[in-house]
């Protein structure tokens, strides 16, 4: 398949879908809510998946079938913050014991491979700032956001 990968129809809804194009009606909608936790993720991708899950969950953004998403950009999290451990604690470079041959450390392709993976996954899953510009959520029922607005309304 060549060219852009399309836009979710809900994402299409959500901003206003500002192309105008037809909305595919048959677009699979899976069921909104979180999804449970592995049992085997641990350490830092499990810290990595009760930071992010409950924001996620909060602006209504998860579905139930979003889990291995999900659980690969949190183990890519823990594989980057561990290399990046490892590379404070021995450096870029390594130097043969035996010979002057140099080496970047294999720390810094693990790093980098991961942090490549984690910025893709930040971005399907809308946290950074330029993918949240372009998701537009709801304003839950209740008082405004805006202070003159409450003036307005009268609260």
């Amino acid at each position: 398949m060549r060219g852009r990968k399309p836009k979710p129809t809900q994402l299409k809804v959500i901003e206003g879908n500002r192309g105008k194009r037809p909305l595919n009606k048959q677009e699979p909608q899976p069921r909104r809510g979180r999804p449970s936790c592995p049992r085997w993720l641990k350490g830092e991708a499990r810290k990595e998946w009760k930071r992010v899950v409950p924001e996620l969950d909060h602006l209504g953004l998860l579905t139930v079938v979003d889990r291995a998403a999900l659980v690969t950009y949190c183990q890519a999290w823990a594989r980057y913050v561990e290399a990046e451990e490892m590379l404070s604690q021995y450096g870029g470079v390594l130097k043969s014991k035996t010979s002057d041959y140099i080496q970047v450390s294999p720390y810094s392709t693990i790093s980098k491979q991961n942090a490549l993976l984690v910025k893709a996954f930040c971005q399907e899953l809308g946290l950074t700032p330029a993918s949240r510009g372009r998701i537009s959520v709801p304003v839950p029922a209740g008082k405004p956001d805006d202070p003159m607005e409450a003036l307005i309304d009268g609260d």
